[in-house]
Parts: C-alpha cells; sequence; structure tokens
C-alpha cells in the first residue's frame, strides 16, 4: 500500500465513514491538533526515564488515536447501518479517571501551587508544559466544533483533564529530576 494517493491535492480529504470535507474544517483542525499532541507527547516520552510514566505517556498516546479516530468520524456516521458501532472503542469516565487517579498520585508527591509556574524546569518537563499547551488548543479546538457538529462530551472532558495531568507530570518529572521550578510571582518583578 502506497502512503500517498493523491485523493487530497486539491485541499479535501475524507472523514472517517467517507464524507469529504475541507482540510481547513474545523472538524480536521481539530483532530490535526489531537495529532500534534501526540507527537509532543512522543518527544516528551524522548526525555522520560521513569518507567511507570512512560507507561503511563504510551496509554495516553493510545488513547489520544482514540480521540482522533472519534474527532475524525461525523455524529451521523459513529454508527454502521447494521446498528453497530463503526469504531472499535470510545473514550469513556474510565479512561478520564484513569487521569485523574495518575493526577491524584503526583500531587501527593508536590509541594502545594502558592504562584503560577513558569514552564520550563528541564528538558522533560519543558516538553510536557509544551504538550500541555497544545492540548489546551486541541480542547478548544473541539470545543469550536462542538459548537457547529455535536461532538461527545467525554472528549472535550477527556482534553481537559489531560492538560491538568501534563501540568502535574511536568512538575513531578521536575522534581524527580530535581530540577527547581521557576515561579511568576508579581511581588518580584
Amino acid at each position: 500500500m502506497k502512503i500517498y494517493t493523491k485523493t487530497g491535492d486539491k485541499g479535501q480529504t475524507a472523514l472517517y465513514g467517507g464524507t469529504r470535507v475541507s482540510k481547513a474544517s474545523a472538524r480536521v483542525d481539530s483532530y490535526g491538533n489531537i495529532d500534534e499532541l501526540n507527537s509532543f507527547i512522543g518527544i516528551s516520552k524522548s526525555h522520560i526515564e521513569d518507567q511507570e510514566v512512560l507507561r503511563q505517556l504510551k496509554k495516553i498516546q493510545f488513547d489520544l488515536f482514540t480521540v482522533g479516530s472519534e474527532a475524525a468520524t461525523p455524529v451521523d456516521k459513529l454508527m454502521l447501518a447494521n446498528g453497530k458501532s463503526r469504531l472499535p472503542i470510545i473514550i469513556s469516565e474510565t479512561e478520564i479517571e484513569e487521569l485523574e487517579n495518575w493526577m491524584d498520585a503526583f500531587d501527593e508527591t508536590l509541594e502545594p501551587l502558592q504562584y503560577f509556574i513558569l514552564p520550563g524546569g528541564g528538558k522533560p518537563a519543558t516538553f510536557l508544559h509544551a504538550a500541555r499547551t497544545i492540548c489546551r488548543r486541541a480542547e478548544r479546538s473541539l470545543v469550536f466544533l462542538n459548537e457547529s457538529e455535536e461532538v461527545r462530551p467525554e472528549l472535550i472532558k477527556y482534553l481537559n483533564r489531560l492538560s491538568d495531568y501534563l501540568f502535574v507530570l511536568a512538575r513531578y518529572i521536575s522534581k524527580i529530576n530535581n530540577e527547581p521550578e521557576e515561579y511568576w510571582n508579581p511581588n518580584e518583578r
């Protein structure tokens, strides 16, 4: 199978289910942002040694493919004519709770926040902070899509929780790597 199909040469692409849309559509933008986030998590992983964190990030990358596949599927195409789901798996409250549990475990080891944290804290944490901002953009793009086409609320909730997870993880990685956090303290200008 060749990787290039030439079907997108005129600025159109096919969504899951066959509908053709502009590559500039809100739906394509949303799953493109999710793909970019997934790639940035891969970059982050390449700088992390903690095996449990790597296991979690691999699971998150898997889940992001799940989110992306649903974002690439119009709601009216989620079900096949025979009544079965077009997608073999979807994001549910289980994956959202998993992120919350991981965050809670990391948070127990961290100092309470008193100020905003400047993105940084060593190379792995810095990449995680960048992934967090991409996650926020992916979330905003799904919210924007939801204003014109229905998006299951679990997808938006998952990305919202994932950005929180990436923030807490960046702090945790800074701590275990003995990298100091820098704060935005308006009183110390």
